[in-house]
């Protein structure tokens, strides 16, 4: 059974640098699944700092097909282009995974990274000092984020989605409209008919935004204003509505995380336990815009 799709997701190339951890995993079958829905270039990149990197080290888009039971066991490789997939891995050797991830994405851009971060010493790996503050200021990538210990929305074990509530912070600025347009892309892209987008608002009702509610999904979407901090009720309610997925819109080229000030986005990804998408507001992952 082939995966739905929708073209007017606007995603021509998913971009998943990989670890080959187990959070990568589960990440990768994010990133695969976005790749069929959109039907577009899903590329896979290691950076191998000690040059023992071997092309059988990345994660297998074929078995993980065959398991999904989109393709036929011992399938070649015209199986997945028949799936509207086209596959691309990259080593790039470098010390430094920063630089060479920089220097593949100047050469390969990408309109979705989707990415996994661990927890260590109470930072997140990839967005550490050294890693995180030099990508935040050079990309500006609508980027999906798996914090490590969660499962995340797509099944690893047959692809399929657990997608049933959205939380949407939203505020005058930067403008909410790209994180609303991108879940209903994907909402109509995973072909999921009920669900809930909760707008959650932190301040006063003077203070909500003018929202234009896409009316082109079955879903119900309710707006929720709540005073207290921004990112302790973000994560609060986060966990009280059992969110699945978090979407917030960031300012500028810097929406990879904001830079490395103490951002919304950065503070909410540390305290979640969901995945979390950040849209940069001048992205553009619907056709439809």
């Amino acid at each position: 059974m082939n995966p739905p799709v929708d073209p007017t997701l606007g995603i021509r190339t998913v971009f998943h640098p990989s670890d080959f951890s187990e959070a990568s995993q589960i990440a990768f079958a994010h990133a695969l699944k976005i790749a069929l829905i959109a039907q577009c270039k899903l590329d896979i990149m290691h950076v191998d700092i000690d040059h023992r990197t071997e092309w059988e080290d990345f994660p297998g888009v074929r078995p993980l097909l065959e398991k999904w039971k989109l393709i036929p066991a011992g399938s070649d490789r015209d199986a997945v282009l028949n799936l509207g997939l086209n596959v691309h891995k990259a080593i790039v050797e470098r010390r430094d995974p920063v630089s060479g991830t920089l220097e593949y994405l100047e050469s390969h851009p990408a309109d979705l990274i989707v990415l996994a971060v661990l927890h260590h010493e109470g930072r997140m790996r990839w967005i550490s000092r050294s890693v995180g503050e030099p990508i935040a200021k050079k990309t500006g990538e609508a980027t999906l984020f798996l914090p490590h210990g969660i499962a995340g929305f797509v099944s690893v074990e047959d692809g399929s989605v657990s997608l049933n509530h959205i939380l949407i912070p939203v505020a005058n600025k930067p403008s909410p409209q790209p994180s609303l347009r991108a879940v209903a892309a994907l909402v109509r892209g995973l072909q999921l008919e009920q669900g809930t987008v909760t707008l959650l608002h932190v301040g006063s009702e003077d203070s909500l935004p003018s929202l234009e509610i896409p009316s082109d999904t079955q879903w119900d979407w309710q707006i929720k204003v709540v005073e207290g901090s921004a990112v302790d009720t973000i994560v609060e309610q986060s966990q009280s509505l059992k969110t699945d997925l978090i979407v917030m819109t960031t300012d500028g080229p810097d929406g990879f995380l904001d830079g490395l000030r103490g951002s919304h986005s950065e503070r909410v990804l540390r305290a979640i336990h969901c995945p979390l998408a950040v849209i940069p507001e001048g992205a553009r992952l619907s056709a439809n815009e």
